[in-house]
């Protein structure tokens, strides 16, 4: 595994604004092809670091570093790559599309890939490799979307706005998602509004926070899974990804005009969607209505009662398997 950081300059965005000394670090596995053709870039999910990613990349994981060069760059405001937490005028706004240009400019450029044999990525992850897929479309063979979409759907997006006027609401907050202190109870907070998304209700009515998870009960798996587990994180951050998250749309601007069923048109990747069954946000409903405009598409819903965390199944074996399967069938063909 190789590390690297891309320093990419006084970085424009596609809504206003710039990321001044714009910085994008990034992760390798394997070792890219004679004739730069073998890669695969794995963009992160929200709030997640490309450290974060790396447990299913190996010989006999998801993705196979022996066969493929695998990229994991980390996405803006990831607190790796260039954050809003870190960066002065950090813009309002920064799209998915602006972080696929900027992972663009890594491979092509920095990397000497030549073909993308598949943008894969989890929830965010997903979105962006829809983006790779709708932006590239020459260049990107396939595309593997795990609990994602094209657009952020109506009822994701009031999620997401639970989650940006919680965080709004802290005495902390300055306006405009910045902080002149970690908002320690909101973020609090905030993660138990995420548990209750991130999960499905089959998941807490099987109690298998306490029987897989091994929690002694939920107030336990509350503290220890959530609240510890975005302690770590900026709240200026995860703001900024939660802005991201909400404008993620790969028909956005000119060339499109809005018209999702033309951009999903004119991807030319074999698109593979990957939903979970019991998904609260990301509905195998929007992947149904995508796939009838793709060119060339399969959807195979994830049978679990794991909610989202199903396209990310660490420690669950059944989801594990059922991804490692589809994943290498597709990468196969």
């Amino acid at each position: 595994m190789t590390r690297g950081v891309l320093e990419l300059g006084d970085l424009p965005v596609e809504r206003g604004g710039t990321i001044a000394g714009a910085r994008l670090a990034w992760q390798a596995h394997g070792t890219l092809a004679p004739g730069g053709d073998n890669a695969i870039v794995y963009p992160c999910s929200y709030s997640a670091t490309s450290d974060d990613l790396t447990w299913l990349i190996g010989p006999d994981g998801v993705l196979d570093p022996t066969r493929w060069f695998v990229v994991v760059p980390d996405m803006f405001s990831g607190g790796v790559s260039s954050s809003a937490s870190d960066t002065a005028d950090y813009p309002a706004l920064v799209t998915a599309g602006d972080n696929v240009r900027a992972q663009h400019r890594l491979l092509t450029e920095h990397l000497g890939v030549t073909r993308v044999a598949a943008a894969y990525g989890f929830s965010m992850g997903g979105i962006q490799a829809y983006h790779w897929a709708a932006l590239y479309p020459e260049l990107v063979e396939r595309a593997i979307v795990v609990c994602g979409s094209a657009r952020t759907a109506d009822h994701n997006t009031v999620f997401l706005s639970g989650l940006l006027r919680l965080l709004e609401a802290a005495p902390e907050h300055l306006g405009g998602g910045r902080f002149s202190a970690e908002p320690v109870a909101s973020l609090r907070a905030f993660a138990h509004v995420y548990a209750g998304w991130g999960l499905s209700q089959d998941f807490y009515r099987q109690q298998l926070y306490r029987t897989a998870l091994g929690a002694p009960d939920l107030e336990t798996y509350l503290r220890t899974d959530w609240e510890q587990g975005f302690a770590g994180n900026r709240a200026a951050d995860l703001y900024a990804q939660a802005q991201t998250w909400t404008a993620a749309d790969i028909s956005a601007g000119e060339q499109h005009g809005g018209d999702l069923p033309h951009a999903l048109a004119a991807i030319e990747a074999r698109v593979l969607l990957l939903p979970s069954e019991t998904d609260l946000y990301f509905r195998v409903a929007d992947n149904a209505a995508e796939l009838e405009h793709l060119q060339a598409a399969e959807l195979r819903p994830i049978p679990s009662v794991w909610g989202h965390r199903a396209g990310n199944p660490r420690g669950i074996p059944e989801d594990l398997a059922f991804l490692t399967a589809a994943v290498r069938d597709w990468l196969d063909r």
